[in-house]
């Protein structure tokens, strides 16, 4: 059989049963996965980074980058319901492609979990480290190598990103259910400190600071004198950077095999959480702004406990930096989460070793690719800064969104008649504006997260050419 003639059926992308995940969560962990994926780092730090490269259409970044992931999610929705196994934008790639195209959506998805799991491990180590600076740790252990300290040294490794990591692939590896109720617990204290920061800067807002709305402009532009690789800016530079605020939604669809009603629940998880979070990103971003000028605070780590710290609230500022350090593990969970099975259905299917497949019996979760990845992302977290993580994270996953939106098109000329829990509402719109978002929004992207993208996925052809492509199971069919 040629390799592009290798497809999955529906009807039997779940794989071996005696390969399954067992069936734990209902829809209320699987909003609560969404939720915790979604709100996290895009909030509590790159709305800063966003506003320093947009200005206050930073606001306008993150409706652009939320339209193209409702696009997207609506795609997911009706995939998931339709195929309803583990693997996400890979499984169905598998089915509607087939295998070339489904590894090079796989290897993004690898690369684009474990990214985000170092870059979220990043922002906590940023809320926690005054935690550890008490507890004794020198400032060289507290930041990577990227990072000046005040004596003019550079820092060694990001400790805090590295323990952060591995704490919570330990808990992972103790079972998908029980780690989702901590999941729960933990974003309704995210959600409750968002609460607090809206309602102590609503006074102090001032319209005039969104005045002028665009002052680095619309399109992204190289910042003269910085070179062709340089620093681009823009609210479409800020949008391919703040698009990595809202993408949690697709670690949903990863546990469509661990989902008791995932006809029902994974609707309403991916939709869901989709809605609820771009409300709350809108709202925080619009008061941040309104309480603070975009220059001013756009130039701190943790710009929401700054605001409230210049605004006379040091007190309620440590509150939100505790609820940070407390609940932004909720986003390492539900990305390393997702990393773990897309590795698990990738060995699965034969493309990596089938030793990685394996379930332990007791937890129904697959231990050693949970383990591998927390040190993936404990050594990436520890050494590369949170910029560079994001921008490197959101080009793996535009990919993946763009073969989501692909496989949609693809399914419905191709299987017309097959039924449909969900249907993507003007799907002849719907899918086409997702690629085509997600295609602009990689344009905007710096110049050397392209280049590290195509160098990532060329070491990824050669990992298919020299393994996958013989080992695959339809290969030995």
């Amino acid at each position: 059989m040629s390799i592009w003639n290798r497809r999955k059926a529906i009807d039997t992308a779940s794989g071996d049963p005696a390969h399954a995940l067992k069936k734990t969560l209902s829809w209320y962990h699987l909003v609560a996965l969404g939720v915790g994926a979604i709100v996290g780092t895009g909030i509590y730090a790159l709305t800063g980074v966003g506003a320093g490269l947009a200005g206050p259409g930073v606001m306008l970044s993150f409706l652009i980058a939320g339209a193209v992931c409702a696009c997207a999610a609506l795609c997911y929705a009706e995939l998931s319901t339709m195929i309803p196994a583990s693997g996400s934008a890979y499984t169905y790639s598998y089915v509607a492609m087939g295998e070339p195209v489904a590894w090079f959506v796989g290897w993004s998805l690898i690369l684009e979990y474990t990214l985000v799991c170092a870059a979220v491990a990043v922002t906590w180590s940023a809320h926690a480290a005054g935690l550890f600076r008490m507890a004794g740790f020198p400032e060289f252990l507290l930041a990577g190598p990227h990072v000046e300290l005040a004596d003019g040294t550079h820092g060694l490794i990001n400790l805090p990103a590295v323990i952060i990591s591995f704490v919570v692939a330990g808990l992972l590896a103790v079972g998908s259910r029980e780690s989702a109720t901590i999941n729960m617990v933990l974003v309704v204290i995210k959600i409750a400190a968002l609460a607090l920061f809206v309602a102590l800067c609503l006074p102090a807002f001032d319209a005039s600071h969104f005045t002028p709305f665009m002052p680095k402009g619309f399109a992204a532009h190289t910042v003269e004198g910085s070179g062709p690789n340089g620093i681009k800016v823009g609210v479409m530079a800020a949008a391919s950077l703040i698009f990595f605020a809202f993408y949690g939604f697709d670690a949903v669809s990863t546990a469509a095999e661990e989902t008791k009603n995932p006809k029902r629940d994974l609707t309403i998880g991916i939709v869901g959480s989709m809605l609820a979070c771009t409300l709350i990103y809108m709202l925080v971003a619009g008061v941040a702004i309104g309480a603070s000028r975009a220059e001013v605070f756009s130039k701190s780590e943790a710009p929401l406990v700054f605001i409230l710290e210049t605004l006379g609230h040091p007190k309620m500022g440590e509150l939100v930096a505790l609820a940070a350090v407390v609940a932004l593990p909720t986003v390492i969970l539900a990305f390393m989460y997702g990393q773990s099975r897309i590795f698990f259905v990738m060995a699965r299917d034969g493309l990596l070793p089938p030793a990685l497949s394996r379930v332990n019996p007791k937890t129904g979760t697959p231990v050693l690719m949970t383990l591998l990845t927390g040190a993936l992302a404990a050594v990436l977290s520890g050494l590369l800064s949170l910029k560079d993580l994001a921008e490197l994270a959101n080009a793996g996953t535009l990919a993946a969104f763009i073969a989501v939106g692909l496989s949609v098109i693809i399914l419905r000329v191709r299987d017309p008649g097959r039924p449909r829990m969900f249907s993507t509402p003007l799907w002849q719109v719907v899918a086409p504006g997702a690629i085509l978002g997600c295609l602009y929004l990689f344009y905007s992207l710096p110049a050397k997260t392209q280049l590290y993208f195509l160098y990532a996925h060329g070491v990824g052809a050669l990992v298919y050419l020299a393994y996958g492509v013989r080992k695959s199971v339809l290969a030995r069919a």
